[in-house]
């Protein structure tokens, strides 16, 4: 009963306070990225601009982090990130407390959202187009060139949010970058960001969230052939961390 009166006397706050200003920190924060970046390298702008926009959000949720494993994390060492995929707060989790330069690879459709979309832009995120096989083909091969010198990339091979909070089925699609980049894969795992922002729904909660940095995988010891064996692996592993 305590909590649904919390959860009742948060509503005001999350309607009438939490949500301009996310609007507004949003516009302002991206706007500040577009027009820096044409100063500073997207590297820096990301990280000035990117992290202390997701955790300023966090802190008026507001919500407690926990964040285990950072120090499997090698400084200058680029990766292909593969974490499950929770709730779009997964967002603000990774990039307040990842604490490594990476690119989204996001759909093309997200370059329209105001501030934010001009801001992924500068800072060289990479918006897909699935409009055809050719066309998502030459997206990827044009953001190789990206992912170097300490810049990772990642991706949520789900496809989409968890609805149950069990993860889905893995696609190929980041595991074939790790092999084309002979990149280690880094796994990660994500918790309770569906409870705070539940899958298709506005109906923000404060809480306590997770995130489990893992081990990375050396793929030397597979090749393409191997790799469903790669993908089982990826997956058992961010498993164990849920």
């Amino acid at each position: 009963m305590l909590r649904k009166a919390l959860i009742i006397l948060y509503q005001p706050y999350k309607w009438l306070i939490f949500l301009p200003l996310a609007i507004i920190l949003t516009l302002i924060f991206g706007f500040g990225a577009v027009i820096f970046s044409y100063f500073l390298k997207p590297k820096l702008t990301s990280k000035i601009f990117g992290v202390y926009w997701a955790r300023t959000l966090i802190f008026l949720t507001p919500v407690f982090t926990r964040v285990k494993g950072k120090n499997n994390i090698v400084k200058g060492q680029s990766y292909v990130i593969i974490a499950n995929h929770l709730s779009q707060y997964d967002i603000f989790l990774i990039y307040a407390w990842l604490g490594i330069d990476f690119k989204w690879v996001m759909k093309k459709e997200l370059r329209k959202i105001p501030g934010l979309g001009a801001a992924c832009e500068r800072m060289e995120h990479i918006f897909i187009d699935r409009s055809t096989p050719i066309a998502a083909l030459e997206t990827i091969n044009q953001a190789k060139k990206r992912i170097v010198n300490g810049t990772s990339v990642i991706f949520f091979p789900e496809g989409t949010r968890s609805k149950n909070g069990e993860m889905g089925e893995f696609r190929r699609g980041a595991f074939k970058m790790a092999f084309d980049l002979d990149l280690p894969v880094l796994p990660v795992t994500i918790k309770d960001t569906n409870k705070v922002l539940p899958p298709s729904s506005l109906n923000l909660i404060p809480g306590k969230i997770e995130m489990i940095i893992h081990k990375p995988i050396n793929i030397s010891a597979y090749s393409w052939n191997d790799v469903s064996i790669l993908v089982n692996q990826t997956q058992e592993i961010i498993q164990s961390g849920l």
